[in-house]
């Protein structure tokens, strides 16, 4: 079986690619266990709890990433460095328990996949 991972870089709102991603991701998961996900750069900020989409006239998916486990999808990592250069910690409420990494270690788990899906 495959090794999939999927990177989130980007920022929530003002684009439709982490809903696509995570659109992707549940999908992907009904053929394959073997699933890592990223959240890397303005990735980070998928995975904030207590957002408020509606305010700015945004769909609201990012619970939506709380339902990963339920897909036995459990490997799920936050760059540690992409948190550092936004002022942020690990300490942060997340809608989701991720793992944290370096940048290496996450190059590391990367090279590790078959196949890399970025949104």
């Amino acid at each position: 079986m495959k090794k999939i991972a999927f990177v989130f870089t980007t920022m929530p709102h003002g684009s439709a690619s982490g809903r696509e991603g995570l659109d992707a991701l549940l999908a992907t998961s009904a053929l394959t266990e073997e699933i890592s996900v990223f959240f890397l750069s303005d990735g980070v900020c998928q995975l904030f709890a207590h957002q408020q989409p509606k305010e700015i006239l945004a769909r609201d998916y990012i619970s939506t990433f709380k339902i990963l486990p339920l897909y036995d999808i459990e490997n799920i990592y936050l760059c540690l460095e992409s948190l550092k250069e936004r002022g942020l910690s690990q300490q942060n409420e997340w809608v989701v328990t991720p793992e944290f990494l370096t940048p290496q270690q996450i190059q590391e788990r990367l090279s590790a996949c078959d196949v890399v899906l970025k949104f």
